[in-house]
């Protein structure tokens, strides 16, 4: 081989080797996104792109799923041109839960929304005034979204959600040209880390620095409730849920639920439980452990004690039921019948500990009226 070659060579390889030094040193984040609560995404930021990894998209996933948001197209890395990139701020929207449409409304995009499954289900009035006026376009049952309905208003991103890892109809939106972008919020465990999910979706509006200022006044607010039953020695015991064919469900010990009762000073009487998700169990086994219950909250759909004593009579035996300390989190329902506690509640844990900590200690928070929650008479 020549000396001339083998010059050119060396030269090719230098230059590689500098394309790859510059390309690793022009990728070292900016800054990470310091989250307090949450744990299930995060966010790195560098010149002119973002890097949003949901770190455990559904229940028992093996893989992450990594976006890249762009503001300038040009400081992308080579390295990271096949990845689901997203040009950012978005203008348009297309969610799946109405846990997605608050996070709208409290970053002041409102107005990005354009299509959702069973637009019924939304009770936010801002979202309803937009519905009602034709912004926002009806794509059928969430589990069979209309894809033609669905390309035609061509959205920046669909924001999704998997429970059991099934990825498919994703898969044909992405190959159609829309980006789907999923959303776990719902497998944290701690309140406070479903809130801070606000922080996911601002990112794809370039709108951190009001979710942090929205963030830190929902956390001020529930740690100033959390303060308060702290020390309490005598604590309620709680009962939740009901049961569904033969099986009682209720929330397991480590579920956000379970969290929200005993920071509110309740014992609720399934909390040793080392489950996340929720527990399934015979109605003999909770009337044994629950039957001198303080409390019964949470119970479904049921709007009154007859109709709770109508679908088993054995309901009627707790002491909660008999002393007339029921409560369902319905109180307040949208234009077309919607759960706001259902919608609202994953941003808002203070409202819900609020309501609870009224509940359980009658003569604190003098000036709180419940807001989700109601007493079934």
């Amino acid at each position: 081989m020549s000396r001339t070659l083998l010059l050119i060579l060396f030269i090719a390889l230098i230059s590689c080797d500098q394309t790859s030094s510059n390309e690793r040193e022009n990728s070292a984040s900016d800054k990470v996104l310091e989250l307090k609560y949450a744990t299930g995404f995060a966010i790195e930021y560098f010149d002119g792109y973002k890097i949003v990894e949901v770190k455990r998209p559904y229940m028992n996933a093996k893989t992450s799923f990594k976006y890249i948001l762009v503001s300038d197209e040009s400081k992308v890395p080579t390295s990271l041109k096949n990845e689901r990139i997203i040009q950012v701020p978005i203008k348009s929207i297309v969610c799946t839960s109405t846990t997605h449409i608050p996070l709208l409304d409290y970053l002041g995009e409102t107005d990005k929304l354009i299509g959702f499954p069973t637009t019924d289900y939304i009770s936010s009035e801002k979202m309803r005034a937009r519905i009602d006026d034709g912004f926002v376009k009806d794509l059928g049952v969430d589990s069979d979204i209309n894809l033609e309905e669905l390309i035609a208003l061509d959205p920046d991103m669909i924001m999704a959600y998997t429970i059991g890892g099934d990825y498919g109809q994703f898969n044909k939106m992405e190959q159609l040209g829309v980006p789907a972008i999923l959303n776990a919020e719902y497998l944290e465990e701690h309140p406070l880390g479903r809130a801070e999910w606000l922080k996911f979706m601002a990112a794809f509006f370039d709108k951190e620095t009001m979710a942090d200022s929205v963030f830190n006044s929902i956390e001020e607010r529930y740690n100033e409730l959390l303060s308060l039953n702290k020390n309490t020695e005598s604590k309620p015991t709680i009962l939740s849920g009901v049961v569904y064919g033969d099986t009682w469900y209720m929330p397991g010990g480590k579920n956000y639920a379970s969290t929200l009762m005993n920071d509110a000073g309740g014992d609720y009487l399934w909390a040793s439980d080392s489950t996340s998700g929720f527990l399934e169990l015979s109605f003999e086994a909770v009337y044994d452990k629950a039957l001198d219950a303080d409390y019964w909250i949470g119970v479904a759909s049921f709007e009154t004690l007859k109709a709770i004593e109508e679908a088993d009579n054995r309901y009627s035996d707790f002491a909660a039921f008999k002393n007339k300390k029921v409560y369902t989190y319905n109180a307040r329902k949208g234009a077309k019948g919607g759960s706001e506690f259902l919608e609202l509640g994953y941003l808002r844990p203070d409202l819900i500990l609020a309501d609870l900590i009224k509940i359980l200690y009658p003569n604190q928070l003098p000036e709180h009226e419940l807001y989700f929650h109601k007493q079934l008479e």
